[in-house]
């Protein structure tokens, strides 16, 4: 298997293209070309059609019929010149992918004949069929009726002769059945909530937009492998797998050259990113071998989730073009870096300024403040729903290891900034200040920008770290859908903010002067999230005990993380927020049950497919050539008494013996001969056909066992109570059977292991 797995592989690279070509043009000259942004807009919508698209994107006003049906034949008429012939809603339902329906432009009409038709109300709505995506009992199988309803905050786009219009998804009766919903309604949340904060500092701020910029990690491995590998083909992960000589030991692959047949999937990905208006900027090997990152520039954060959603899609696309599969899996090889999806955070103004990023003037750094306090506070108010937000089957995984931040929520935020917020908490005092500690303190904030332009030091354990002008929410998985952190992080900061100016205002109504009443309400902040604040090293057991002194959780498993969505306390913040009301928020509590529950549902059905159909029998298959050479070892001993002499002898019987016994005579192969150290020609061959059986022994039994306990968790019907099973009773078995698989993998002939090896996939040529 090995010689033939090679020669595939070989025939594979024959056929890959070693180089592609940028178009011949700089990437301003056809950046976007595909998108029908705001400057393809202003060439083909007319004056009054372009105002009331930008007054929607701006403003939040809506777009009447009349202009819709403007909008809709313009756009129609740019996607027929690109040579598009179909259109789709473009949107992300709660199965963790993107969606679309397509419909022809051309219609039948009289005679035969056919017109392009596209008007106002296919633009706006579209009807796809409800029934077959997650709801959580909101709909029905029987009630199929869902809508799309456009976002024209973020640009159509054209892919694959296809004009797609990215939308919301609703159900008949209004719940939200798609993660960009929430999103909107917290992205108005915050816009509302820090435009008033902002109008203590600042009274021409009239917009405060979140901004995300999200950081791609990802594994390359050969379509050879993948399709060899069921297990990563329908998991996404490898099941099973014996690590490797060499993996990320020598910390050689980080920041490496890239080699030359990814470089080549690379600059074709960011070719059609480029096209698609996602302004991919960075690329580089990432910590393990065959895993990478993309990232863009920051763009605003609901424009930013649709075009990481996209990007994975495209990922997927072009890799096949070039004999690539790519592993968004959160860990897709033990032993190795996982993979993440880092959340860079922060917020902007219309006034261009970024509200986490200090300024020139103790004014603007005392807005600064109250900005990055009180998202301290928003995160020690809300951890655990931080935590529940980044719960997935994959990144269980992932957390807590290898780069990966740990279970716990934590915030860092460098030693310097810890040092300003304990000087503001004790200069501060409860009651007035003195002209001379204003002055005093105005003069310490002052110096925010000199600290923090050399506080570059990082906490790559820390789940949400602030990293100079935002902050970094690092725990997301790489398979993850953007837009459920975003949403939890707008609305704990946006329901924070509101807090805030209620108690600064509160002072103010008492006679304290405006920045003293902040300086107070921020001063008790800094106080009552001192817990939260860690510097050190996450994955010390040293910080599980410190953080259980402090009163922090640490929710390990996935149904744990997901019960905290049913507190009440949650479903009062997302519902007093206009985010989603309780049925929403309990529809997604199921769906998410269920998604993990399916999906180690379906990892334990592959552990038991591939041990008992292929990893057995490659086994028993190498245990038989042992026991059929032992026989023939026994045979020539038989006549050969003396093999346990002097080594002139063993070398006169080898001479003698048959040739078919000569490797294992002469110890060429995986079982020496142990004569040199006055065994005999059995015993090693013995050692190895009993360690086969052990572990043969061991797998089947607990494939067996892992099935019984699978068919009770099957068995229960609320839940809670079977995605906890899965978790506490079905995939506790995993380990157990990966590693007498993994002892086989080291024993067994390399001819005869069916599986491609970690040493073949992870290292590309």
């Amino acid at each position: 298997m090995a010689i033939q797995r090679f020669r595939a592989l070989e025939e594979v690279l024959s056929r890959v293209p070693v180089n592609v070509e940028l178009p011949a043009k700089t990437v301003s000259d056809f950046f976007g070309e595909n998108v029908f942004n705001k400057e393809t807009m202003k060439k083909w919508l007319s004056d009054e059609a372009y105002k009331s698209v930008m007054a929607a994107i701006e403003q939040g006003t809506k777009i009447d019929r009349s202009i819709a049906d403007d909008v809709a034949s313009s756009m129609k008429a740019w996607a027929m010149s690109k040579g598009v012939s179909h259109y789709t809603h473009w949107f992300q339902p709660l199965t963790g992918t993107t969606a679309e329906k397509h419909d022809a432009f051309a219609q039948n009409i009289e005679d035969g004949k056919a017109l392009e038709r596209f008007d106002g109300d296919q633009l706006v709505q579209q009807e796809p069929d409800a029934s077959s995506f997650p709801s959580g009992g909101i709909r029905s199988t029987f009630e199929a009726r869902g809508y799309t309803a456009w976002d024209p905050t973020s640009p159509a786009f054209i892919i694959a002769q296809t004009l797609c219009i990215p939308t919301i998804f609703v159900s008949y009766t209004g719940e939200a059945l798609d993660y960009k919903t929430p999103l909107l309604k917290a992205l108005h949340a915050i816009d509302k909530a820090a435009v008033d904060v902002c109008q203590y500092f600042d009274k021409n701020v009239t917009k405060v937009s979140a901004t995300l910029g999200w950081e791609q990690e990802y594994f390359l491995i050969d379509s050879a492998f993948y399709n060899a590998r069921p297990d990563i083909a329908f998991t996404g992960r490898a099941l099973f797998g014996h690590s490797g000589a060499k993996g990320q030991q020598l910390e050689d692959h980080y920041f490496g050259s890239i080699p030359e047949r990814v470089l080549s999937y690379i600059r074709d990905l960011e070719i059609e990113c480029f096209k698609l208006g996602i302004p991919v900027k960075t690329r580089h090997n990432e910590v393990a071998p065959n895993q990478f990152e993309c990232a863009p520039v920051f763009e605003e954060a609901n424009l930013a989730v649709d075009h990481n959603s996209l990007l994975m899609d495209i990922m997927e696309k072009v890799a096949r073009r070039h004999n690539f599969r790519v592993l968004l899996h959160e860990k897709p090889f033990a032993g190795v870096n996982g993979s993440g999806k880092h959340n860079n955070w922060s917020l902007s103004t219309n006034t261009g300024k970024n509200l986490l990023g200090p300024g020139k003037t103790p004014k603007t750094n005392l807005q600064f403040l109250t900005f990055f306090v009180n998202t301290i506070k928003a995160v020690h108010d809300n951890a655990d729903l931080m935590r529940a937000v980044i719960a997935s089957a994959g990144n269980e995984h992932r957390l807590g290891a290898n780069e990966a931040p740990p279970a716990i929520v934590s915030v860092f935020i460098g030693s310097q900034l810890t040092k300003i917020l304990e000087g503001l908490e004790k200069k501060v005092k409860s009651g007035k200040m003195t002209p001379e500690e204003k002055t005093d303190l105005k003069l310490d904030i002052g110096k925010i920008p000199s600290i923090l332009l050399d506080n570059t030091d990082r906490n790559r354990t820390s789940p949400f770290a602030f990293t100079g002008n935002k902050f970094e929410f690092r725990a997301v998985g790489s398979s993850a859908n953007c837009a459920a952190a975003m949403t939890v992080v707008n609305t704990i900061m946006a329901d924070q903010l509101v807090k805030f100016k209620k108690d600064v205002d509160a002072q103010i109504n008492k006679g304290v002067e405006k920045d003293e009443a902040i300086f107070h309400v921020l001063r008790d902040y800094i106080s009552a999230t001192k817990k939260i604040l860690f510097e050190g090293n996450g994955y010390s057991e040293e910080w599980v005990k410190e953080a259980k002194k402090r009163g922090l959780s640490n929710i390990k498993t996935t149904p744990e993380a997901l019960k905290v969505l049913t507190r009440k306390e949650v479903i009062k913040l997302f519902e007093q927020n206009n985010i989603m009301s309780e049925r929403e928020q309990h529809a997604r509590y199921e769906i998410q049950l269920e998604t993990y529950m399916k999906k180690i549902q379906i990892e334990s059905r592959m552990i038991g497919e591939m041990a008992i159909a292929s990893i057995i029998p490659s086994a028993l298959k190498y245990q038989t050539a042992l026991i059929e050479n032992l026989k023939g070892l026994k045979e020539v001993a038989a006549f050969a008494p003396t093999l346990k002499g002097e080594m002139k002898t063993q070398k006169a019987v080898l001479a003698g013996a048959d040739e078919e016994f000569s490797p294992s005579l002469k110890g060429e192969n995986r079982n020496p001969s142990p004569l040199g150290a006055g065994g005999d020609f059995s015993s090693s061959q013995m050692e190895t056909i009993q360690e086969i059986s052990q572990h043969v022994s061991a797998v089947k039994n607990n494939v067996y066992k892992m099935i019984e306990a699978r068919k009770k968790a099957n068995s229960l019907e609320d839940a809670q109570d079977k995605a906890a099973a899965y978790c506490e009773h079905v995939k506790p078995y995993f380990d157990e059977i990966r590693y007498h698989v993994d002892k086989l993998e080291f024993v067994v002939d390399d001819e005869l292991w069916t599986l491609p090896k970690y040493r073949e996939m992870l290292f590309t040529r």
